[in-house]
């Protein structure tokens, strides 16, 4: 741990992780030029890598782990590796059968997934609905940010994705032993209520992907009933996955289903992939079926309704897909709270870049 930070004793997010550690709490614009010196010395254009370094410090303010600031661990390993280009930029076509696509060139999905939410919630507003595919792009973080953004304009957004098989062998089949499928994830935003939009954003395995690496990285347990060794036996050490080992789909049979419809999607329909996924986005202007605020009125008092069903035992309230994340978010102040030896790995490897980037936020607070 590096001297003035200090290890926070509560855990402050809802993380899936047991941590044998305990945590640093650091500030977002620290941890946002680490990530920016980390991504510098590998080629990454500077705009690149302040689109990632945001996308990531914003997961992480989010209570998503997952898809947070430890992704820049396996980002640089895939720049190294050449499984992504530093330099590549992502381009918006209209192919030659009249398909709207997004072309990431091989490089960081991120910057791929922000261009088609992008140009879709554009042309739904124009046309009322649009379909736009993403492939040739890298890992594309945390959906239900773009997800979100896109709610707020207006629109309604459904994008799954899959494929690459071959490579990605993550999850099993319900039923099966051996991991077949990558996690295949989904995401739906709508307009929601007062408190801002509605989002699902869930892969179809029990755990993403992102937390085996992040449990790993920690030196943390999974939680119970995720994942199996290679002999399909329960287990919660990361190490069991990466040896043979998978995750098993959420609602068995029906998450299976949700993966197998997007690996349908991804490669039946979209085509082979040449990096991670192929993806599918659809956008819908709701103001062509609810103008006038009709919908954010009718949203709430469902909303409403939920929040006020009695909690379960074991359970505080009951909680809204995507309020969540945003309450987090405004909870969090700025302060990202990371396992202390996650963090570690970050700082040595931006200790490593030639050209260090000045510290603006200077130091660590607990």
């Amino acid at each position: 741990m590096q001297s003035g930070e200090q290890i926070t004793a509560a855990l402050p997010n809802a993380s899936k992780l047991e941590l044998r550690g305990g945590r640093v709490a650091i500030p977002s614009a620290t941890a946002k030029l680490r990530i920016m010196e980390i991504l510098a010395p590998l080629g990454v254009p500077d705009a690149i890598a302040q689109e990632v370094a945001t996308h990531l410090v914003d997961a992480s303010l989010s209570g998503v782990e997952s898809h947070g600031i430890v992704r820049v661990l396996q980002y640089a390993a895939q720049y190294r590796a050449g499984h992504i280009i530093a330099y590549a930029t992502p381009v918006f076509r209209i192919t030659a059968t009249g398909a709207l696509e997004v072309d990431g060139h091989g490089a960081i999905g991120i910057p791929a997934m922000r261009l088609a939410f992008d140009e879709g919630c554009r042309l739904a507003t124009q046309n009322g609905i649009a379909a736009v595919a993403i492939r040739n792009a890298g890992h594309t973080g945390r959906h239900g940010y773009f997800a979100d953004l896109a709610a707020q304009k207006g629109c309604l957004t459904i994008l799954t994705g899959g494929g690459k098989r071959e490579q990605w062998r993550q999850v099993a089949p319900h039923g099966g032993i051996k991991a077949m499928l990558p996690t295949n994830p989904w995401c739906v935003g709508i307009p929601g209520g007062e408190q801002g939009p509605n989002i699902l954003d869930f892969a179809t395995s029990k755990i993403a992907g992102g937390w085996i690496h992040a449990a790993r990285s920690a030196g943390a347990l999974l939680p119970e009933g995720c994942v199996i060794d290679r002999f399909g036996n329960p287990t919660r050490d990361p190490e069991d996955y990466f040896n043979g080992g998978a995750i098993l789909p959420a609602g068995g049979h029906k998450g299976f289903a949700m993966a197998l419809m997007a690996e349908l999607i991804g490669e039946a329909m979209l085509g082979p992939v040449t990096v991670e996924c192929n993806w599918l986005l659809i956008c819908i202007d709701t103001a062509r079926f609810r103008p006038d605020g009709q919908l954010q009125t009718a949203a709430e008092a469902i909303l409403a309704e939920l929040r006020n069903c009695p909690p379960a035992p074991g359970f505080a309230a009951v909680e809204i897909p995507g309020e969540r994340e945003r309450n987090h978010h405004q909870a969090a102040s700025e302060l990202i709270h990371v396992p202390e030896e996650t963090w570690d790995q970050i700082v040595a490897l931006a200790a490593q870049s030639a050209t260090p980037l000045a510290d603006e936020a200077s130091g660590k607070t607990s």
